[in-house]
């Protein structure tokens, strides 16, 4: 009995004299383990028990039990004792309080240049048009010789287009970066399936990089070849166009305008957004040119296989950056600014 109750005593003692020496929360840790792991001196002192008589076991065990309990107790006290020093030690630039609720991680959202492709790509959907998709790195046949234009156009200059270093087409010519989604006009018909309806929104490539330029933007365009298609019906699509995408107060302007594989060609400018169409250092006059658009020329059809004593279409076109740019309260000077990467200026979008 008395070797029993030395040893206890003499472990608790020691215990309380290696508790005073503990510093930090790891130390802490390491004391528990050394007094209460499986091959710590309580447990031996426990294993001892069986050497003490049937009258006296339950007394020494409760006296035991009591030890653990007051070991595991001081340990804790300790514990909280010292958490309670480093946080009082703590400028008060670094104190928390753990009761307020936590910060909500970032949440990221699509580019405004995606969100637009599919606000475009919905609009004309209602209206019966049908997503297409055609090579963004493409033989020059498709984006330049189809449409009328010649190699000696200045468009097909290594100053104006981006080529694409492998053997040239016997047929074709060279391999190209599109410069416009117009290579999709001719291999669209060559599908031979009539009437088209179609629109094709792509990546596109110029060698011009300024204030209303990119190297890579998207481009969007739509096509109609049909019986009896006419000009207003090019009209008709652009207002509702217009109206569904920058507001039912944005008006229509085509202006004549010259391009190869259209004819009439024409340009279409819409109303300014910033200044309701009364003049800006934006707009200067109160309209903004938004892209071009015209009937097809009957040689592109020829092309593409289509009679076009039988055939008539339409096409039209603009930059996605640059439609985006024109939407009623913004104000982008820049729309290299889109692809900067700058946090800042895409969370407001």
């Amino acid at each position: 009995m008395q070797d029993f109750s030395s040893q206890l005593s003499n472990l608790i003692t020691q215990f309380q004299q290696d508790l005073e020496k503990v510093s930090t929360s790891d130390n802490v840790e390491a004391l528990r383990v050394q007094y209460l792991g499986r091959k710590s001196p309580f447990q031996e002192v426990m294993r001892s028990l069986k050497d003490v008589s049937v009258d006296q076991r339950k007394e020494f065990g409760q006296a035991a039990n009591k030890a653990k309990q007051d070991i595991e107790a001081a340990i804790e006290a300790r514990e909280t004792d010292l958490v309670n020093k480093r946080f009082e030690r703590l400028g008060e630039e670094e104190k928390i309080d753990i009761s307020l609720p936590g910060e909500k991680s970032s949440v990221g959202h699509l580019h405004m240049v995606t969100s637009a492709i599919r606000d475009i790509r919905r609009i004309f959907e209602h209206i019966g048009f049908t997503q297409v998709r055609h090579p963004e790195i493409d033989w020059e046949w498709y984006p330049f010789e189809v449409l009328r234009i010649g190699a000696d156009h200045p468009a097909r200059d290594n100053w104006e287009t981006f080529f694409v270093d492998v053997p040239a087409h016997p047929k074709k010519g060279k391999m190209v970066l599109v410069p416009h989604v117009s290579n999709g006009q001719v291999r669209e018909m060559e599908r031979g399936e009539l009437p088209i309806r179609s629109m094709n929104i792509a990546k596109t490539y110029r060698r011009q990089s300024d204030v209303s330029h990119v190297p890579m933007f998207h481009q969007f365009e739509g096509w109609i070849i049909d019986k009896g298609i006419r000009l207003t019906d090019l009209k008709g699509v652009m207002e509702y166009f217009v109206k569904e995408y920058f507001g039912e107060d944005r008006e229509i302007r085509l202006r004549p305008h010259h391009f190869r594989f259209t004819e009439p060609s024409m340009e279409l400018d819409i109303s300014c957004g910033l200044c309701a169409g009364k003049g800006c250092s934006m707009c200067k006059e109160g309209w903004v040119e938004l892209g071009g658009a015209g009937m097809m020329h009957p040689d592109v059809l020829r092309a593409g296989g289509v009679d076009p004593e039988i055939y008539s279409g339409l096409a039209f076109g603009w930059g996605v950056e640059r439609t985006v740019s024109m939407k009623a309260g913004l104000n982008i000077a820049d729309l290299r600014t889109m692809y900067k990467n700058d946090v800042r200026f895409l969370e407001q979008f």
